[in-house]
């Protein structure tokens, strides 16, 4: 008798070779105008699909079920997304293929790999961390002396109320064209989340806990060391995780208003008006596939170091 991931995984592979077979009709390879067989064919592809889905979902196997069934669903997606755009005979420029964005992105490889490198490990990395680490800063500091509070934390608010195609041309300006002006936005991007999350996490720790830590006569220092930042780690890595997806955007989104000859946003918006969507998606996949990267390592990395926060705990054994 077969174990519920054998059957799990066979239903993955009659829906595999499904979709296969499916290929074989030449409505999906754009060289006939679909028929009734093909939509009966694709509909019941599709079943399979979303059963094949459902199986892997109720196995139970802890992140890595998880992370099989996200990566299933997401094959599926861009098979459909290949097999109807093609059927349907879409434009290009409204929605290219996804096999004509991989061969763009073939092509173009090494342009793509030079606008990541000046948008994600100049202007993002680099203004992630300063930004991360001055809303941190300023975070103990408010926490360490109350008055600061009421005059510091209203102007740090501010911050997260500048619109973004307000400041970038204005980064420009200021830093260059280079990426340091991103980097600039980056960083007023990402300071207030990490500023608001660290200060709710200070505050987290229990009052037992911290008279416990007076009554040892512990310091500020000590009892911020041993009790309230390991208390705000769940806070600061889900303003990490947030900024690291805001970094992303605001970097992007600050190449639309001046930039070298490389950059993500740059690649975007130059390509974009030359009608060549497939480099257009392919700087996005880019971006996207980044973003998604980075959000993973930000949980791993999370889950190592409040292994024993409840919300963790729970996490592993669901």
């Amino acid at each position: 008798m077969k174990r519920p991931h054998q059957w799990a995984l066979a239903w993955v592979a009659v829906a595999a070779l499904g979709g296969l077979l499916l290929l074989q009709f030449p409505a999906a390879r754009g060289q006939a105008e679909p028929d009734l067989w093909f939509w009966l064919s694709t509909a019941l592809v599709a079943a399979l699909a979303v059963l094949s889905i459902r199986r892997l979902a109720n196995l139970e196997g802890g992140p890595w079920v998880g992370m099989a069934t996200a990566a299933v669903f997401g094959l599926w997606i861009v098979y459909f997304w290949q097999v109807l755009v093609v059927a349907f005979a879409v434009p290009k420029v409204l929605l290219p293929p996804p096999l004509s964005i991989i061969e763009s992105m073939g092509l173009h490889g090494a342009v793509l790999w030079g606008d990541f490198v000046q948008t994600v490990l100049k202007a993002v990395l680099i203004g992630w961390a300063v930004g991360c680490s001055a809303g941190f800063g300023v975070a103990v500091a408010i926490d360490r002396m109350p008055f600061l509070q009421r005059g510091l934390l209203p102007l740090a608010s501010l911050t997260s109320t500048i619109p973004l195609v307000a400041v970038a041309p204005i980064a420009v300006m200021w830093f260059g064209f280079e990426w340091h002006s991103k980097a600039a936005v980056v960083v007023l991007m990402t300071f207030f989340p990490m500023l608001v999350s660290t200060l709710a996490g200070l505050q987290a720790s229990g009052k037992l806990e911290r008279e416990l830590m007076y009554s040892y006569a512990a310091s500020y220092s000590r009892t911020l060391l041993a009790l309230r930042l390991p208390a705000a780690l769940p806070f600061m890595f889900a303003a990490l995780k947030v900024n690291a997806t805001l970094a992303l955007i605001g970097a992007i989104v600050a190449e639309f208003f001046g930039s070298p000859t490389s950059g993500l946003g740059f690649r975007i918006s130059t390509e974009a008006a030359k009608m060549n969507m497939s480099l257009v998606w392919g700087a996005i996949v880019v971006a996207s596939v980044t973003g998604s990267a980075a959000y993973a390592l930000l949980v791993q990395i999370e889950r190592r170091a409040a292994f024993w926060h409840p919300s963790i705990r729970e996490g592993r054994a669901s």
